[in-house]
């Protein structure tokens, strides 16, 4: 349902900048996750900001990973499965939950949730590890969301990164995946 815009920017930028061998490389190293849904459409479960941003330079063909072939089921088990296994979460930018209808189709049309950059920026300075818990960077998020007003601008955001560095080493962060307190 969201992406954070910043955080595919950023990653647009940071592939722009390399080597046609290195962008090769880098791009080798980060299949696309999918599974394929009723009809046989794909469906991306990872790496959503990664492909975003390769779309964005211009990159059309991607490596991906078929996690698993759900094209059998209807479309209501279809989304429940990708729930249960935690390949999807239906909330909004407001952490407010969606119907599955209202799902975007294309990644493209994803909402973009400054807090799930936020999250994504913090885990790159150090705030919290990275880690392969499902869903780990909307929850860092949703903290951030509980504690911090929405940034309107670019110095918002930045001034933001440090203050929410220093909440996920605190207690708030407690419990939450890639935790590593002070």
């Amino acid at each position: 349902m969201t992406h954070g815009e910043r955080q595919i920017r950023q990653k647009a930028a940071d592939f722009r900048e390399l080597s046609v061998h290195d962008l090769a490389m880098a791009i080798a190293e980060k299949p696309i996750a999918i599974v394929l849904g009723p009809r046989g459409e794909p469906y991306v479960i990872d790496h959503h900001h990664v492909a975003c941003a390769l779309a964005r330079i211009g990159v059309k063909d991607v490596p991906f990973v078929l996690v698993e072939d759900l094209s059998s089921l209807s479309i209501a088990e279809f989304w429940l499965t990708l729930e249960n296994n935690a390949w999807v979460y239906p909330y909004d930018a407001n952490a407010r939950r969606i119907a599955f209808r209202d799902m975007p189709v294309h990644m493209g049309d994803a909402v973009d949730d400054e807090f799930r950059s936020l999250a994504a920026f913090v885990r790159d300075a150090g705030g919290y590890e990275k880690t392969e818990v499902p869903l780990a960077d909307f929850r860092w998020a949703n903290l951030f969301r509980a504690h911090f007003p929405h940034p309107v601008d670019d110095a918002q955001f930045d001034a933001l990164i440090g203050r929410a560095c220093d909440l996920a080493r605190s207690d708030a962060g407690t419990g939450l995946p890639g935790f590593i307190g002070e």
